[in-house]
């Protein structure tokens, strides 16, 4: 019957992970479908349009010259996210208005909403922020994209933007050059600046080409109708694009050269604005439950605000004429008056959207649950904390914290010892003498049930981490592989010691079942003091802690083979019972060093530099030399 039972367990566990492979596969598959299907087909298309029109070529290298801008203002501004980041994002969003304004600032400055989305969901999944938090920088962050109509229309078409691109792209390339990465952080930021102004430049001369040939005009849609296609086309124009804010400038200066009607403008700014979050969505699919549910208040509040414009566009249109007729914005000038309405009906969705946060976010908790099942996964990893070194490392330093519980609770009770145990204050020496309590588990399920596929995917993670890290995060991630290098290491010692512990720490012999019991006592000590050091935040004692542990335990093994020595120089223990101890207290041994060697692993990735480390740390001569004055 135990067999049955083993087996159709198993065999369940193994249709579950069937189910889910086959699930990802089919996905990939879709994925690759409509990658097939979807790139040919703009290809084509542009090609067309490049052998019909030279305008249209002078558009479309504009749109790419303006993402390709971003893009490299994206790699410069993700240079200056350094080992700070967790303490500048708690001082910056522990209140609502502070998450709101981080969203704005932060928008204002990458131009790019979709952007700020996808490092927001990597902040969340890794824990750097709360949901709460996570939703006011999206919203503010949908108010922040309005900067850039507000830029566009106020100074790229009034500038010819074009003479200052080149000069910029010329001191950012010489920055690109220098070895400091701030300074090619900022080498980068001006080169995407150069390319921005570009893109604008070929834009508006493509639209200003049209006027003289062909009048887009003519395919304007009044009404209802045109309201609603020309907010489908928005949506589909981000998506392809990615990016609201290239789709903002495209409408922007199509506007400005009059080949779209004001009425169609607006329509296709909401459209934009609800486009943006397919790229958040995305961002999300590798995130985890706390991911989707930032991705999914990102979705509610732009396809809410954007109803809103939708059913509200003469009101707003007629608040737009107000607000422009106060501030003296010529009655025609439409490309100014499209920024107003860009920014009103946003905030309109903000002001309605914040009475309802805690709500949203208490109904989003329990819409996406973490997953549960036999097997454990990350919980922090995903794609989009690859994307900031210093979110990629908090987030590795936090599921490298959930693999150690799980493995120090299998390593415990691989000794026969529970949790609630060590963690309590009861003194481990007076297991000892009795006989040892036998906790009947099967190490090799648990272990792929906690382990194995969370120590994959951690070890995928750090890998790819430690190469876009910079040089001075690099080692972090090292260190952190090799934690969890020496957790799985521990577990596989753990393994060869539980046969003969269950045996012997039960024997009749109590000298032998003493020595046992002593290898269980030892593993649950380290276990103990290591959980405290933990739970310490200050570097410094941390480092003195780990000293003393590391003592403590050469002075047991000292003591354990002294002990070893004198059972069988007195012939207490036969040579066979004799192997059997000098091996087991030699996995002991390496149970307890593993322990210890992935803490001061985990510390260093803990410590920004390593001058505090060389400071206090002992070096090992110096702690065999205590270890040897103890005994």
């Amino acid at each position: 019957m135990r067999l049955m039972r083993y087996r159709t367990g198993f065999g369940v566990t193994l249709h579950k992970r069937l189910v889910r492979q086959s699930t990802c596969l089919q996905r990939a598959h879709d994925n690759n479908m409509l990658g097939r299907i979807l790139l040919p087909s703009i290809f084509v298309l542009l090609s067309y349009g490049f052998w019909a029109s030279s305008s249209f070529q002078d558009i479309s290298a504009g749109v790419a010259l303006f993402l390709f801008g971003m893009f490299c203002m994206e790699q410069g501004l993700k240079i200056f996210g350094g080992s700070g980041l967790q303490r500048v994002l708690a001082a910056s969003t522990d209140r609502l208005w502070k998450s709101l304004s981080f969203g704005i600032v932060t928008t204002t400055l990458m131009q790019s909403s979709s952007l700020v989305s996808v490092l927001t969901i990597s902040f969340l999944s890794a824990q750097l922020i709360g949901l709460v938090q996570g939703i006011g920088i999206v919203f503010g962050a949908n108010l922040g994209t309005t900067t850039g109509a507000w830029i566009v229309a106020g100074f790229g078409l009034k500038v010819k933007i074009s003479a200052y691109a080149m000069p910029i792209l010329v001191f950012g390339v010489i920055l690109l050059n220098r070895t400091s990465e701030r300074s090619k952080g900022v080498g980068w930021v001006l080169i995407g600046i150069g390319f921005l102004f570009l893109g604008i430049h070929f834009m508006k001369e493509g639209f200003a080409s049209y006027a003289d040939t062909i009048d887009l005009t003519k395919y304007a849609i009044p009404g209802l109708a045109g309201l609603l296609i020309f907010t489908l086309v928005g949506i589909v124009a981000t998506v392809v694009m990615q990016s609201s804010h290239a789709t903002m400038t495209l409408i922007i200066t199509a506007l400005a050269a009059s080949q779209i009607t004001y009425e169609n403008a607006l329509a296709l700014a909401i459209g934009a604005n609800v486009g943006t979050t397919v790229t958040a969505v995305l961002g999300s699919l590798s995130a985890n439950a706390s991911g989707k549910r930032l991705a999914a208040a990102h979705l509610i509040f732009n396809v809410v605000t954007g109803l809103v414009a939708l059913v509200l566009i003469h009101p707003l249109q007629w608040a737009v004429n107000g607000i422009s007729d106060s501030v003296g914005i010529a009655q025609d000038n439409y490309t100014l008056k499209l920024a107003v309405f860009h920014t009103l009906f946003n905030l309109l969705g903000v002001l309605l959207m914040i009475p309802m946060i805690q709500k949203m976010a208490d109904f989003l908790e329990q819409r996406f649950r973490e997953e549960t099942g036999d097997f454990d996964r990350p919980r922090y990893l995903s794609s989009s904390a690859l994307e900031v070194p210093a979110v990629a490392l908090h987030a590795g330093i936090r599921e490298t914290e959930h693999l150690f519980r799980n493995a120090q609770t299998l390593i415990a009770h691989g000794v026969c010892l529970k949790r609630s145990l060590i963690n309590s204050d009861e003194d481990l020496q007076s297991l000892i003498e009795p006989r040892g309590t036998v906790i009947p588990i099967d190490i090799d399920d648990i272990y792929s049930k906690t382990i194995r596929d969370l120590y994959g995917d951690l070890i995928t993670f750090l890998s790819k981490a430690q190469v876009r890290a910079t040089p001075e995060l690099a080692p972090a991630f090292g260190n952190l592989r090799r934690a969890n290098t020496e957790a799985v290491k521990a577990i596989k010692a753990v393994k060869h010691l539980h046969k003969n512990l269950l045996l012997y720490m039960r024997s009749d012999n109590e000298h032998l079942r003493r020595e046992y019991n002593r290898f269980r006592v030892r593993t649950g000590s380290v276990i103990r003091e290591l959980q405290a050091l933990y739970d310490t935040d200050d570097a410094s004692l941390r480092l003195l802690a780990l000293d003393q542990i590391k003592v403590g335990v050469l002075y047991g093994e000292q003591i354990t083979q002294q002990n070893i020595d004198t059972l069988i120089s007195s012939g207490k223990i036969n040579a066979n019972l004799a192997t059997s101890l000098i091996n087991d207290s030699n996995y002991t041994k390496i149970i307890v060093d593993a322990l210890v060697d992935m803490t001061e692993a985990w510390n260093k990735a803990l410590l920004s530099d390593d001058t505090l480390e060389d400071i206090l740390s002992l070096q090992p001569e110096e702690i065999e030399s205590i270890a040897g004055q103890v005994h």
